[in-house]
């Protein structure tokens, strides 16, 4: 079966960001198209890039970065749920990202990002990363701001129609891996 990895793409103390993605997966999880599993950066504890060689290169050293590498192998597709800081990707998920290349490759991937302008700024930097990766991002994506989808800017109240645009993004993410599927069996 098809398997999505849902990324918590911050590991600050207090994020936003466990609510939100604990809202996804519990939403994907009622699908029966695909698996959903949470990953939170949190649990590799990964350190700034310590491995000797590129990641393209595929010489992994690093305990950590073979744990993270065959986690991320593990999937055909993910939604990364992220917020914005400084008008770009958190360091922590970009990191993430850098550790590895093949795990990446001819893959999904779609966006849920939240901010005071929706985090949409960081997932057009995501996206461009997603393309030098050879990941396939979908069209669609649940940007979520501080203003209308949280009460105080800190307790996520998504508003109505948000939940009509991650069904959208998550059956876009799924399609897409499915059809990438012979591209990574070769």
């Amino acid at each position: 079966m098809t398997r999505i990895g849902i990324i918590l793409g911050s590991t600050r103390p207090g994020r936003n960001g466990e609510a939100v993605a604990r809202w996804v997966h519990d939403i994907a999880a009622q699908r029966t198209d695909a698996e959903f599993e949470l990953v939170d950066l949190v649990d590799y504890k990964l350190p700034l890039l310590d491995e000797a060689y590129p990641a393209a290169m595929g010489q992994y050293s690093q305990p950590h970065t073979h744990a993270w590498a065959q986690k991320v192998a593990s999937f055909d597709g993910f939604v990364i749920v992220t917020p914005e800081y400084n008008h770009s990707v958190p360091g922590a998920l970009k990191n993430a990202i850098d550790f590895l290349h093949a795990e990446w490759v001819d893959k999904s991937v779609g966006f849920v990002s939240y901010g005071s302008t929706g985090g949409t700024r960081a997932v057009e930097h995501l996206r461009q990363i997603a393309g030098e990766l050879q990941m396939a991002d979908v069209r669609s994506q649940v940007a979520l701001s501080l203003f209308t989808d949280f009460e105080n800017f800190s307790i996520f109240k998504p508003a109505d129609g948000q939940r009509d645009t991650l069904a959208t993004t998550v059956d876009q993410v799924v399609r897409w891996a499915k059809a990438l599927a012979p591209l990574r069996a070769s």
